[in-house]
C-alpha cells in the first residue's frame, strides 16, 4: 500500500506566476474542497489571492486577488486526477501536502517573435494523521 498519490504535469501552457498563486490557494486543503474552490474561482465567487499590483477583492483575509480562468481549468484536471490516483493507492482522505509550480522552457511561437507561456506542476496527496 502506498502512503501518497502524486500528479506531475510538465510543460502546461499557462502562467507561472497564476500557478504559484494557485498551489498556495489548495496547499493543505482535501482534494474535495479543493475542487470546490476552484470551481468557485471558475464562476468568480471566490478570487485567488494573488500578491503584487492587482486590485483588492473581497473576502476574509484578502488583499489583491484574480480570477485566473486558463490556469483554474488545468488545475481542476490535476485535482481530479490526484483523487483517481489517491483513491487507486488507497488513500483514505486525502491531503494536498504538496504543491510545486516551476518556470518550464519557453519556446518560441511559429514565425519566432513570440515566447510561449510554460509550467512544470507536481501536486501531493497523503493520508490525514488522526
Amino acid at each position: 500500500k502506498k502512503e501518497e498519490a502524486v500528479v506531475n504535469a510538465k510543460s502546461l501552457p499557462i502562467s507561472t506566476l497564476f500557478s504559484i498563486a494557485l498551489c498556495k490557494f489548495i496547499k493543505g486543503k482535501k482534494t474535495e474542497k479543493a475542487l470546490v474552490d476552484l470551481e468557485d474561482v471558475l464562476t468568480k465567487r471566490k478570487a485567488v489571492p494573488i500578491k503584487g499590483e492587482y486590485a483588492h477583492k473581497k473576502g476574509k483575509g484578502m488583499t489583491s486577488g484574480k480570477y485566473p480562468k486558463n490556469a483554474t481549468e488545468q488545475f481542476i484536471k490535476l485535482v481530479k486526477s490526484l483523487q483517481a490516483n489517491s483513491n487507486y493507492n488507497s488513500v483514505e482522505n486525502p491531503i494536498i501536502v504538496e504543491a510545486i509550480a516551476n518556470k518550464a522552457s519557453e519556446p518560441y511561437g511559429r514565425f519566432g517573435k513570440v515566447r510561449r507561456k510554460r509550467t512544470h506542476v507536481t501536486l501531493k496527496a497523503r493520508e490525514k494523521k488522526k
